[in-house]
Order: structure tokens, then sequence, then C-alpha cells
């Protein structure tokens, strides 16, 4: 996404309200708040992985792409990828404050499956081996359905907390999702938090999200509890290099700022 973007375009309703850092829409919540320290990351100069959508990863991206448009109520002209990262934008700075993101970012999962499905898999799958089937099966369907959205991926072991190991992570090599937003309150706010939700809540089956924002990697563990937010370190970490407002913030104040100021 380019600075023409953020910084307001006449395809992307923004105001001078907007021009913070993570989009400057993280409030105070009853839950926990996500603070940006000084940026400490850094650009890669490492080419991407190579991922060549096919005609299928073309129909998941427009339906994702639907029910993300039918939550916020708003659709960007840019076709394909970036369109969607600048709904997915929209999306988050809608939202009053990090728990009404959430719960919208939750419902748009929630509309990619048949309400059936769900309450069937809870029921019937995840009790299976103590939730070890589910936890797999949920990992290799992530790994084959879901590099359009994040690129290249592949299935591994996680350790769980009986101490046993389970074939149920995935490991995605460097997040699109995540390097086209731009923004670290993205993939929180609109990714790792209501993604772990949704599916330890509909689909019964607990959700660790392990993003690493210094290569753009991301670790899914599948049967592993996420931590407390206080001791998520993904919670805790500064804005990104390549945030356009943190830059921009930056050449206006000739500083770096400690946190994400408050709407």
């Amino acid at each position: 996404m380019d600075a023409a973007l953020v910084f307001g375009s006449p395809s992307f309703p923004l105001s001078s309200r907007t021009l913070l850092p993570c989009y400057g829409r993280i409030r105070r919540s009853p839950k926990f708040q996500l603070r940006c320290s000084p940026i400490r990351s850094q650009e890669i100069d490492a080419p991407k992985p190579e991922y060549k959508p096919g005609p299928l990863d073309d129909l998941l991206l427009e339906f994702f792409r639907k029910k993300m448009v039918e939550e916020v109520g708003w659709d960007s002209e840019k076709p394909g990828y970036i369109g969607l990262i600048e709904v997915a934008h929209y999306l988050m700075m809608k939202g009053k404050n990090i728990s009404e993101t959430e719960e919208s970012a939750v419902r748009v999962l929630q509309s990619l499956f048949p309400p059936l499905l769900l309450v069937l898999y809870k029921m019937l799958i995840s009790p299976i081996n103590d939730g070890k089937v589910a936890s797999m099966m949920l990992a290799k369907a992530t790994a084959i359905l879901c590099q359009w959205l994040m690129g290249p991926c592949t299935v591994n072991s996680v350790d769980l907390a009986d101490g046993s190991s389970s074939v149920s992570g995935v490991f995605v090599e460097r997040c699109k999702y995540l390097e086209e937003s731009k923004c670290l309150g993205v993939c929180v706010n609109t990714c790792k938090l209501p993604t772990q939700r949704f599916f330890n809540e509909y689909m019964g089956v607990p959700l660790y999200m392990e993003p690493n924002f210094s290569d753009y990697s991301c670790q899914f563990n599948f049967g592993v509890l996420p931590p407390p937010p206080a001791s998520d370190k993904a919670l805790h970490e500064p804005c990104l290099a390549i945030c356009p407002n943190a830059r921009r913030r930056r050449e206006l104040s000739n500083r770096n700022v400690d946190q994400c100021p408050k709407v």
C-alpha cells in the first residue's frame, strides 16, 4: 500500500484524525491496550517467497473480500489483493476500540463457514483424542487453503501443554498480509486476536499465533492456548519499520514516540 493511501486518497475516506501509527484507532479496552513502542524492526531486503495463485485462490480471495466488504460497508476501488488490504485498513479504522474491531473480524470469519459445519465440527471432531485430530485437520486445511492470503506455508510439529507433540502447526514463511498491510495493529487486531478467538470459540480448537515482526514469519500453534495478553509478546512489539504512518510521525516530530497516541 502506498503513502497516498495512508494519507488520504479519493478512493479511501480518511480524515486528518487517522494520521496515526497503527491507524490510531486503539482506544482503551477492558481487555488490554496494544502499544507500539519505538520502531526497532527493519525492512527486509530478501526476495519474497514465490507463490503463484491459481483459480481456486482467486475465488477464495474474492469470497473473503466480499465478506469483509459486507461487514464494513465499504469497498476499495482497487482490484485483487491490494484492494483487500485497503478494506482491512478500513475495518481497523471503523472500530471504535480494539474489542469492536475484533468482534467485526470474528464475524467475517464466521461468515466464511456454514453455521452447521461449525457446530458439528466443535461437537463431533474437536473432542476426539483430546482435540489432537481436530488440530491436525485445521493445520492441514490452513496450509492448503490460505496460502493466497499469507504466502507459502508448511505444516510442522508443535509442543502441547501435556508434554507431547502434534503435527498441528503451520509455519508461514513470510506473511503477505502483514507485509502488505504495513501495520502491526492491522496484523494483531484484524488477524491474530480474532483468528485465535474464532477457532477456540466456534470450532473448539485453541490456537496460539506467533507473528515475528522482524522477518514477517508467523507460527500457528493449533491445540495450544494463547498466553494472557500481558504475557503475549506480539502485543508489546514496536511499530514496523515499513509503517508509513510511523515514518510520517517521525518526520513531523523528528523523534521516536513511545506508544500509539489514543484518540
